[in-house]
């Protein structure tokens, strides 16, 4: 809208409101006008709030067309934190949806140009917030943060990002290029990147389990889940079947970085597809309904195809894992058969291009099996653990490691990550940092397993845990050949089900919450028993 427009209208129109407002508002002296006054300042309040959407309505659109879908994802993400106002749990149900979601292409990551401004922090700060404030008034911050989780990951982390923020000028040259989220490569975008962002996963799993401790059906939270596993699911299969990509050029070695326009590479979804797929089937081995069952059935075979387009090897050893736990942990005939008449029918089905991607090095040596990180990239590392083998040589100290500061792209793989979730702990935070991400990762596997066959949950929460501690080894064993024993995109279905288990494990009866949070959940059922009695 032109200027002198703009101000003409703004000339008349709020003189004009200000005018309603007092001619409204105006208290005669005898009863029929003060009636009367009554219902002209009804009218005035109706007209004011009219006026004030409709102001603000004008004022987004207006910022719309200046900074586009920018200003739109803002204005949700405001309307968003509204809600999460009146009960944090709207917010930690957006977060199951968008978490797995925000590291794709399809999510915006900042907006007008702000690194970190984005819908997904701009809800977690406000279900943080929310959440917090509850928690003051009705007590319910008892056990928010397990000690566990402090002292053997958190901790660690934090002692390892300090120490590796003295290093950030060192970072070899070959990698500036391939590293580029480090703002200017300074301490700042350091400490943001590899320490601050990956443990909003951590709070994300506190948030869940804060709202899974609040909740009087926890299963509730699955519905969220299965959401997000369809569109993480359909974002992979959508994208190959629009590229028109042959099978046998997606499971070509040269073209793992296929999928990574998508904004993740090709072996974190394959990682995240594991692990959904072990929730979905141990919850649907256990689950009773049969609406549920048969979304669970429909989702899984969505799952596996998704996996199975990302042709990733260690995503196929996940897979394999959990389905070998399944069988273990269900062993029965029927299981057994069913089992083996549905493995018979896919090693037929299955395209000669995912043989032959297993088959990928077969016969050439350890090192061509493992497309070169043995020689190119483990090898040569191993020195480097023993720099500081007892505290490590901090976060991302293969950035400026010796090897990637003499050769990387030449002797070496010039890589970000040694490729080895266990060697890059050891190389980060020593010895004494593995020990304690491991110790932690066996509570937690501990924990999954306890609940998995507490009597006094649903069957269906009780499969979901099962498929948790299962995911969770799936992950384990893939972390061999990639990943990070630190919070990464790829493990967001995990972090909810550990939040979930943290919930659980400290969830009150409905009879047994705070004022607070039984006002927020049931204040009109309680005004309308006071108007009964």
């Amino acid at each position: 809208m032109p200027t002198g427009t703009s101000s003409g209208l703004g000339r008349w129109v709020f003189p004009g409101l200000m005018v309603l407002w007092r001619w409204c508002a105006a208290v005669p002296g005898d009863d029929g006008a003060r009636e009367s006054a009554r219902s002209r300042r009804s009218i005035a309040i109706k007209l004011s709030a009219f006026s004030g959407i409709a102001l603000l309505g004008a004022f987004w659109g207006s910022v719309v067309a200046i900074a586009e879908l920018n200003a739109l994802y803002l204005c949700v993400s405001l309307i968003g934190c509204v809600f999460i106002l009146l009960d944090f749990r709207i917010g930690v149900g957006l977060l199951i949806l968008l978490m797995p979601i925000s590291g794709s292409w399809v999510f915006p990551h900042a907006m007008f140009g702000i690194t970190g401004l984005n819908p997904l922090n701009l809800l977690l700060v406000g279900t943080l917030g929310s959440c917090l404030f509850r928690g003051l008034s009705d007590g319910g911050l008892r056990g928010f943060m397990p000690r566990p989780l402090l002292w053997l990951y958190i901790v660690p982390i934090l002692v390892a990002g300090v120490l590796g923020s003295r290093h950030v000028g060192e970072i070899a040259p070959t990698l500036l290029v391939i590293y580029e989220s480090l703002d200017s490569y300074n301490m700042a975008g350091y400490l943001r990147e590899l320490v601050i962002k990956p443990l909003l996963m951590v709070v994300f799993a506190l948030l869940v389990g804060a709202a899974a401790s609040r909740s009087e059906r926890p299963e509730k939270f699955l519905i969220p889940m299965l959401i997000s596993i369809w569109i993480m699911g359909a974002i992979v299969i959508v994208f190959v079947f629009q590229s028109g990509a042959a099978l046998d050029h997606l499971a070509n070695s040269g073209s793992r970085e296929f999928l990574s326009a998508l904004g993740l590479h090709a072996n974190e979804l394959g990682r995240l597809y594991a692990v959904a797929y072990a929730l979905l089937l141990f919850t649907w081995a256990e689950s009773k309904e049969p609406g549920p069952r048969l979304a669970m059935i429909a989702s899984m075979g969505m799952v596996v195809l998704a996996l199975i387009l990302t042709f990733s090897r260690g995503a196929f050893v996940g897979f394999i894992v959990v389905n070998a736990l399944f069988l273990l942990w269900h062993r029965n005939v029927k299981t057994l058969i069913l089992s083996g008449v549905l493995a018979a029918g896919a090693l037929i089905l299955l395209p000669g291009a995912v043989y032959d991607r297993i088959a990928a090095g077969y016969g050439q040596g350890l090192d061509a099996i493992s497309a070169g990180r043995v020689e190119g990239l483990w090898l040569p590392l191993l020195p480097e653990v023993l720099r500081s083998p007892i505290y490590g040589n901090g976060i991302g100290s293969i950035l400026w490691s010796e090897p990637m500061r003499r050769g990387a792209g030449e002797t070496i793989l010039a890589v970000s990550h040694p490729h080895n979730a266990y060697l890059q702990a050891a190389l980060d935070m020593g010895v004494v940092g593995l020990v304690l991400l491991c110790a932690y990762f066996a509570h937690v596997w501990k924990g999954f397993r306890k609940l998995s066959v507490d009597p006094e949950l649903s069957p269906t929460m009780r499969g979901f845990y099962q498929g948790a501690a299962a995911g969770l080894l799936s992950i384990l064993v893939s972390n061999v050949t990639d990943s990070s024993l630190t919070p990464k995109p790829e493990q967001a279905f995990l972090w909810f089900a550990i939040g979930m288990m943290y919930g659980q494990r400290t969830r009150r009866p409905a009879g047994r919450m705070g004022t607070a949070e039984t006002s927020s959940l049931g204040s009109v059922l309680v005004r309308e028993a006071g108007r009964g009695r």
